[in-house]
């Protein structure tokens, strides 16, 4: 909640009862489900989450220790809510949305006090606005009024509130105003200014929305190549520790082709946080060449961050995605952990003594996933353009379990699973996810585009390699017992084939200047390949030649080279040309 106009409605102010940690019993407060209010002599952020009888309970959202019973409580009267405007980008919010750079620069100190506050987008900074609507022109409730360079990369779409009744232009001009200074007046008394401020925990309103048919290209192999996701669509990826969660995320986070990038660090490491803060303003976006940080907001909300605050910086998040996906963006939101955002919901539910759901999580935990993975999607808009959010929640289940709650949950929401394996990152194979037990749902809807933009048969290359992948899962349980010796030799052949699909397509460099980004054409023309280095194998088999022989060929060894080739068209043309020239001369 912004004090930024610093004029809340004071309704009865109320007196703490009782405390346990973040959570706060007031008596005589009047006052509403969700309404913000600022609790004890330090005033600390606080929202209403039941009220009974003459007694309200709040959770705080920072540090309680030394507030005691008999201390003021003030409410606001209005819901824990966003400020939406010039100023988002480029910034880093903790979880209630207060820029940590500003409150810094205001303490003198990284470590902040109790009760310090500040707005969340700057009141004072003047933006150059340029309007796209004339006098006597006719605007709706999301109609675009203006533009306003907001980054280097991004515009910022000034837009009519979608709890505003719209009406006909009187005035507006261009030149340079600050967010709350009105830019369009209407001849309904509307003033629209460059501000907007939104409850967080209520969807902005849309016209429709629809099917998502377009890929969100993430330049990592595995990803596109098997288990896409939709622009506007939801994923989950869950693993245990160390196994490559938060570097997947990242890896979306500087790669996908998203206009915006929102990204919440919920719960996670102080060091994992650190290193996002301090990389992402020195990356440069492949996309435009400019700093990455110029399209994207974060939101550091880490584990030695109070408990409340982390239970609400997912609904801060979504909200500030679907702000610009009215602006007919793509947003992609990266939520990393869901499981700690969980945990959080937890431990305030059993502060407030509510029924136990299993494993001590609250009754409600699928209900609330649910409600926030439903907020992603591709939109219609209320203006008649398209935009759409897509959800990405890191999963952080205690030993890798996916049989806990939260991932089970979050897996009956989610269309794709990208299922990280502890094994595969014990054998260096990144990125460790497990293409046995993960899917996509998207993978019909996306073949078109991928027919249309990349190959004709795209779909039957990829088929083919999840079956090749399959039958050497099968395999490798009869190799365990009889040893690879033992089987004919069209099966080794599948197992040679499945080795260079592992390594040399499925496993990818985030750290290399070259294969820390694949494109889909080049991942493609890898996977054919070693299609070729198939094909060709069992066609010299079928003539007699010896798997053992074929398997010497000098060319493949170079498969493995084919990620790290910057001239890749070129070399996998020469170097399919050499396979089968070689494995040709063999009969």
């Amino acid at each position: 909640m912004s004090q930024a106009e610093d004029t809340q409605t004071v309704d009865e102010d109320g007196v703490i009862e009782s405390v346990s940690g973040p959570v706060v019993t007031a008596a005589d407060l009047d006052a509403r489900m969700n309404d913000v209010v600022y609790v004890g002599d330090e005033g600390l952020m606080g929202e209403v989450i039941e009220i009974e009888g003459n007694l309200t309970t709040i959770q705080v959202y920072e540090e309680t220790s030394g507030v005691g019973p008999g201390e003021p409580v003030e409410n606001t009267g209005e819901p824990l809510s966003v400020d939406l405007g010039p100023g988002v980008l480029d910034a880093i919010y903790d979880g209630v949305q207060r820029p940590l750079d500003v409150l810094e620069e205001k303490m003198g100190t990284a470590f902040l006090d109790r009760g310090v506050d500040a707005p969340g987008i700057d009141f004072e900074t003047e933006w150059e606005f340029t309007p796209t609507v004339e006098v006597g022109d006719t605007v709706e409730a999301g109609d675009v009024v203006g533009e306003v360079p907001e980054t280097e990369s991004i515009t910022h779409r000034v837009m009519v509130p979608p709890d505003y009744e719209g009406g006909e232009v009187t005035s507006t001009e261009s030149g340079e105003f600050t967010v709350d200074e009105p830019v369009v007046e209407l001849d309904s008394g509307e003033e629209i200014t460059m501000h907007q401020e939104w409850p967080v925990r209520e969807a902005r309103p849309a016209e429709t929305k629809e099917t998502p048919t377009i890929p969100l290209v993430s330049g990592q192999r595995i990803l596109d190549g098997l288990f896409p996701i939709a622009k506007g669509g939801t994923a989950a990826i869950p693993g245990p520790f160390g196994s490559g969660k938060t570097v997947t995320q990242h890896q979306l986070a500087k790669w996908a082709d998203a206009d915006i990038v929102v990204y919440v660090g919920c719960g996670e490491r102080g060091n994992e946080m650190t290193e996002v803060i301090e990389d992402f303003p020195e990356l440069e976006d492949p996309q435009t060449g400019k700093p990455l940080m110029s399209r994207t907001c974060l939101i550091a909300n880490t584990s030695n961050m109070p408990v409340a605050a982390r239970e609400s910086c997912i609904y801060t998040g979504i909200t500030i995605a679907e702000y610009f996906r009215d602006m007919g963006y793509d947003v992609a939101l990266m939520a990393d952990s869901t499981s700690r955002w969980a945990e959080a919901m937890r431990e305030i539910s059993s502060r407030l003594e509510e029924m136990p759901g299993e494993e001590g999580y609250p009754a409600y935990l699928a209900a609330s996933l649910s409600e926030f993975y439903e907020r992603a999607g591709k939109f219609q808009l209320l203006n008649g353009d398209e935009g759409s959010v897509t959800a990405i929640g890191a999963v952080s289940p205690p030993g890798g379990d996916f049989s806990e709650p939260v991932t089970q949950n979050t897996l009956r929401i989610v269309k794709t699973f990208w299922a990280l394996d502890a094994d595969l990152a014990e054998r260096r194979h990144f990125p460790s996810i497990n293409w046995n037990e993960s899917y996509s749902l998207y993978r019909q809807q996306l073949d078109p585009w991928f027919r249309d933009n990349v190959a004709e048969d795209w779909p039957e290359v990829r088929q083919w390699a999840v079956d090749v992948l399959d039958e050497e899962a099968e395999l490798q349980e009869i190799v365990q017992l009889v040893g690879k010796d033992a089987l004919p030799e069209d099966q080794q052949l599948t197992l040679e084939v499945a080795r260079y699909l592992r390594e040399a397509w499925l496993q990818q460099n985030a750290f290399h200047d070259v294969d820390t980004y694949c494109d889909p054409k080049k991942t493609y023309r890898m996977l054919q390949a070693i299609r070729t280095f198939n094909d060709e194998a069992f066609e010299a088999l079928d003539a007699g030649v010896p798997a053992e022989e074929i398997q010497d060929a000098d060319a493949l060894p170079r498969l493995n080279r084919m990620a790290t080739a910057e001239e890749w068209n070129e070399y996998i043309d020469e170097l399919e040309s050499e396979i089968e020239s070689q494995i040709r001369s063999q009969y």
